[in-house]
């Protein structure tokens, strides 16, 4: 089992990650989907969570060992860059999609100095766009963004090339065809079912469950 297919596996367990072909959920977009990803229930699994920390930390450690500054998505990623801010002892901020309307009105919490190679830390990828926002915020604010981590990525190609042309890598501990690998192997997904999966991951935007 590769490192991709392992994390996956663990999200699964924890039921992080729903698949239900038959009665799809709508996202905050609008798109019908047959998957929802919800990577806040890992922090109530103690084991599990430790394991994942881990792997963003590794992640972090190997792709970005430059970083001076780790910067987590509020709200989802608050906790994960924390964790993983206490574990490779780095300063650590959050950054808000947009500023508080009341105090003093800040994006982005925290101690930072500007010019700081910042590693954004985030929870989940599906468009990037909300992701990409944070990564501007922290531009605008001074900071040198080398690059985003997350834990899931559907993978769509809007999302990647996104990142691309904000020349902004960006790596994750697994995706969605690892996350269907595991699940077909493990049975809960097999026949029209494991079909629905990969004809939605082909045309998210456009796909009615039908």
């Amino acid at each position: 089992m590769t490192n991709e297919q392992a994390v996956a596996e663990k999200l699964l367990q924890v039921n992080a990650v729903k698949l239900n072909p038959q009665q799809p959920y709508t996202w905050a977009s609008g798109w019908k989907s047959p998957i929802y990803c919800d990577n806040r229930r890992i922090l109530g699994f103690p084991y599990i969570r430790d394991h994942i920390k881990s792997e963003l930390c590794n992640l972090v450690f190997e792709r970005f060992p430059d970083a001076e500054l780790l910067a987590g998505v509020a709200t989802a990623g608050i906790a994960w860059g924390a964790m993983v801010a206490d574990q490779l002892k780095l300063p650590y901020i959050y950054v808000r999609p947009k500023p508080k309307d009341h105090g003093l009105g800040n994006q982005i919490e925290g101690f930072y100095e500007k010019g700081m190679k910042t590693v954004i830390i985030e929870d989940l990828i599906s468009t990037g766009k909300s992701s990409l926002q944070v990564c501007d915020v922290a531009k605008d604010a001074g900071l040198e963004v080398i690059g985003m981590a997350a834990i899931f990525t559907y993978g769509f190609d809007v999302a990647g090339n996104a990142f691309r042309d904000a020349r902004i890598p960006l790596f994750t501990l697994t995706n969605y065809p690892s996350l269907i690998d595991v699940a077909v192997g493990k049975s809960i997904v097999s026949g029209d079912d494991l079909n629905t999966l990969l004809n939605w991951s082909k045309d998210p935007g456009n796909w009615t469950g039908l």
